[in-house]
């Protein structure tokens, strides 16, 4: 251990020598005081970070089981459950999903449009299928590229089901919108107007079967014409 001697300056300034024990140097240093003003600081800080985390915890906790897509509806399907997934999401003022708890609203209508996979659905999302055709028959035609608008069709577009023999006949001589005795329309084809229930998806040809909803009159006419692939859709225009 390391050792030292003091020496003791007397009266006179002649030095005389302390006493002979060794005194121990320790290596305690004079402590700080710690100012008010830094330990006010980090008692605030710690504070800050106690209501941040607080916060961040009750956020995550604040989140709604909501409806989404699981996979690609298109427009006019009907919903089925197997297309439908639980999101939980967190409270938005600005987003309006459907509730899971109301999930049986959703099942069974159509879609209001193209649905991607992994949307929230809402009201907005879907439509009442059977409004359509309340009071009318559903024809399905299938429509050949060509036979149809490039537009794509939606459910709720009123349409006229033209018919097109492949020949060039414009009247299939069981129309009922023409004028006349004989029930053709000497000024064009024959024609029936309709409103689109659902719209299926392309086949490898880009045909799509298209149901449509029609008079009970005229239901069978369109029926033939669509049996004989002589069908072509036509959407009106806005009104």
């Amino acid at each position: 251990m390391a050792t030292t001697k003091f020496a003791k300056r007397e009266k006179g300034g002649a030095a005389s020598e302390a006493p002979s024990g060794p005194l121990p140097i320790t290596q305690d240093a004079p402590r700080r005081r710690r100012r008010p003003v830094v330990m006010g600081a980090g008692l605030a800080l710690s504070a800050v970070g106690a209501l941040i985390a607080v916060w961040l915890v009750n956020d995550a906790g604040d989140r709604i089981s909501v409806i989404a897509t699981a996979r690609a509806i298109p427009a006019g399907a009907v919903i089925k459950p197997s297309d439908l997934v639980i999101a939980h999401v967190s409270r938005d003022a600005a987003l309006h999903p459907v509730p899971v708890a109301r999930k049986k609203e959703i099942i069974g209508k159509a879609a209001a449009a193209d649905m991607p996979a992994g949307i929230l659905v809402s009201t907005e999302s879907v439509r009442d299928n059977a409004s359509l055709a309340q009071g009318k028959d559903v024809v399905g035609i299938l429509a050949k590229p060509g036979q149809l608008p490039s537009q794509r069709l939606q459910p709720g577009d009123e349409v006229v089901i033209v018919y097109t023999p492949q020949g060039g006949s414009g009247s299939s001589g069981s129309g009922n919108s023409g004028s006349g005795a004989s029930g053709k329309n000497a000024a064009g084809p024959d024609s029936q107007p309709a409103v689109v229930t659902r719209v299926g998806d392309a086949d490898a040809n880009g045909a799509r079967v298209v149901d449509v909803a029609a008079a009970g009159t005229s239901s069978p006419t369109l029926a033939a014409w669509a049996a004989s692939g002589n069908a072509s859709i036509v959407l009106k225009a806005k009104r």
